[in-house]
């Protein structure tokens, strides 16, 4: 038959080689392409940076992101459709004591500190700055927004203050000023057991929404809503308004090479 012939065996190999050349020509422009530049910032190492580099930079940023947080703690709160963990706790705390949200924040968050010290660790002007402004802005924020809302405005209220606390959580870490009460005490638990803080931030969590709830905390849509987005809202944010030093600028600029190269100025997340 005229398809076992030479020629015939000749040419489908010539149309195989073909084909191979043309997808092996198609992949070494691929690789030779340069890569399409990213439009959102890499996020830098988020280490502690005292407060003499650039205070007039980092201070407000610092300020602006805690008193953001702590209205968006107050809004969720007149939202009435459930609240963070920490919240949970504060309005069950507020139901049997006659202290006020902030106050209650505040004090928790001086009680929290003392857990600090067989953990070894040391607070910072973010630490101490955190108790006080989430504090008054929260409290602010319960005094400005109204009480008893119809439905869909406490909807729509839910969901800008998740935003707006995730927002602000990159706000004020991107200053690295140092971490919250109830973050350094994730940090110092995950250290002194070997957990991962995954791990101790999850029960640290789980134990705090339960005595909340316990003591009439309100828990709803809201504090599921919450848990699901506020992490991957800051993570989206958090590469926006992290600062970074001139050293890891020139990291950054310098691309994959030089990050590769051990002598390079690198750093990791804390």
């Amino acid at each position: 038959m005229y398809a076992n012939t030479p020629e015939a065996t000749g040419m489908e190999q010539e149309i195989t080689d073909r084909h191979k050349r043309k997808l092996r020509r198609r992949h070494e422009e691929r690789a030779a392409a340069p890569l399409t530049p990213s439009t959102r910032p890499p996020l830098p190492p988020l280490t502690y940076i005292p407060l003499g580099e650039h205070p007039l930079r980092r201070f407000p940023q610092l300020l602006i992101g805690l008193a953001l947080y702590g209205f968006s703690l107050s809004a969720m709160v007149r939202a009435s459709l459930g609240v963070n963990p920490w919240s949970v706790l504060y309005e069950g705390l507020e139901r049997h004591t006659s202290l006020s949200f902030g106050t209650i924040s505040a004090l928790l968050g001086v009680l929290v500190l003392l857990l600090w010290i067989p953990l070894k660790q040391r607070p910072t002007l973010g630490t101490v700055a955190n108790i006080i402004v989430v504090a008054y802005s929260s409290d602010l924020g319960l005094l400005l927004i109204p009480q008893h809302l119809d439905f869909s405005a406490r909807v729509g209220l839910l969901v800008g203050c998740v935003f707006l606390n995730g927002l602000s959580v990159a706000v004020y870490v991107g200053a690295r000023f140092g971490p919250g009460p109830r973050d350094g005490l994730m940090t110092g638990a995950s250290a002194a057991t070997g957990r991962s803080i995954r791990l101790i931030r999850t029960l640290i969590e789980i134990t705090v929404l339960g005595v909340g709830w316990l003591l009439g905390g309100s828990v709803g849509v809201g504090t599921v809503l919450y848990a699901l987005t506020v992490g991957p809202i800051t993570q989206f944010f958090l590469p926006w308004f992290a600062y970074r030093r001139s050293t890891e600028h020139a990291v950054e600029a310098a691309g994959p090479s030089e990050e590769a190269n051990p002598t390079a100025p690198c750093g990791g997340l804390p």
